[in-house]
């Protein structure tokens, strides 16, 4: 459990984003470092939704394998991350922004999550950044962004890094 530091220090929430592109060691993944070392120090508490930790699981599935995608899960439950559960409340506010504003159903669970947290939200993901730029949610300092087509994400996992690289 993390100490007063971490509390003094402050929150900040994950969504897939941020995880995906430390998995695959992407321009972020050293930021990601950071963050998981200042987390492992008690220095600050990092979050994230049950709903964004699935979605790194069939994300990492799809791509990699199901075997590689159980590795990383048993790895992030070793990692100084806190998970927060899809309550009912939670359930309702990320349907809420999902009806009202462009982002997919696990990013607005990610954004429920940082609201609720009053927490600034770690990503790259453009989505996100139209969101913040709306007021609907804070997000941590600027991250390098990458592409999200289908042919970067088929690039990016047939390089020489893969999950279990930083799993």
């Amino acid at each position: 459990m993390p100490g007063q530091a971490a509390t003094e220090a402050g929150v900040k929430v994950l969504d897939t984003w941020a995880v995906m592109a430390w998995l695959r060691d992407e321009p972020a993944a050293e930021k990601m470092e950071r963050l998981w070392s200042q987390a492992g120090a008690g220095r600050i508490r990092l979050l994230i939704s049950a709903i964004n930790l699935g979605e790194v699981f069939y994300i990492t599935a799809r791509w990699r394998s199901l075997k590689e995608a159980e590795l990383v899960w048993d790895r992030l439950q070793e990692m100084p991350l806190e998970i927060r559960p899809a309550s009912t409340p939670l359930i309702r506010e990320a349907a809420r922004l999902k009806a009202l504003h462009r982002l997919s159903y696990a990013d607005a669970f990610a954004v429920a999550t940082a609201v609720r947290e009053a927490a600034p939200l770690v990503t790259g993901d453009p989505e996100m950044k139209a969101l913040a730029e709306r007021g609907l949610v804070r997000l941590g300092k600027s991250w390098p962004s990458r592409s999200t087509t289908r042919e970067a994400w088929a690039t990016s996992w047939g390089s020489s890094s893969t999950p279990t690289s930083r799993a």
